[in-house]
């Protein structure tokens, strides 16, 4: 069975990527979420296992001391981490594996996986961004400063990343993800299995 491929989304906060991910594998089946886990609190309507796995801060340096992460970080005084164990099944399954992470994560799983896919979701201003943490009324205005201060810190790191998504439209942000994936997965060096096995079936001739 083919490998998947391991696809690494990172984006401002406020940036629609847990949104646009969301979308993206209720409309595709060939998709898999590794969920992360953080030490912040859940928002309204978050629920432990499904958008994150919610655990104390004692718990979570346990788990860095074990090595179950494969990437963790330290975002806005909170920790979020990779667990690594899922992630490797998921790909040897043949499924493309999302990990939506921090710029500092990301840089780590690139380490680990240079094959992986690295995509960046922008809003389509710094303006933009602004209103729509503003319009989610999760955190309050010294809150949103914070995040606005980090977008700015984040931004240099962009160019790190294989390519860009502007999420202006939900729709069109989905689905410029999902040919970005398609097209990943016809390269050449994923399908050197495939092309050897052409090679032995000509050569017959």
């Amino acid at each position: 069975m083919k490998k998947g491929t391991l696809i690494v989304i990172s984006g401002f906060s406020g940036s629609g990527k847990g949104t646009i991910i969301s979308k993206l594998i209720e409309k595709y089946d060939n998709y898999s979420l590794s969920i992360s886990a953080t030490t912040r609190k859940p928002r309204y309507g978050e629920t432990d296992g499904r958008e994150y796995f919610f655990i104390s801060r004692d718990d979570f340096e346990k788990k860095i001391k074990n090595g179950d992460f494969i990437e963790y970080a330290l975002y806005v005084d909170n920790y979020y981490g990779t667990p690594g164990e899922y992630v490797v099944k998921q790909l040897n399954s043949g499924k493309n594996v999302i990990l939506e992470i921090e710029i500092q994560g990301a840089a780590k799983i690139k380490e680990r996986f240079e094959d992986a896919l690295m995509v960046f979701i922008a809003p389509p201003s710094a303006e933009i961004l602004e209103q729509r943490l503003k319009n989610r009324s999760t955190e309050d205005g010294e809150e949103i400063t914070k995040r606005l201060r980090r977008a700015a810190d984040e931004s240099f790191f962009i160019k790190d990343y294989d390519y860009i998504i502007i999420n202006d439209t939900l729709e069109k942000a989905v689905e410029s993800l999902n040919n970005l994936v398609e097209c990943e997965n016809m390269a050449v060096n994923r399908n050197l299995d495939f092309i050897d096995e052409l090679e032995r079936g000509l050569n017959k001739f």
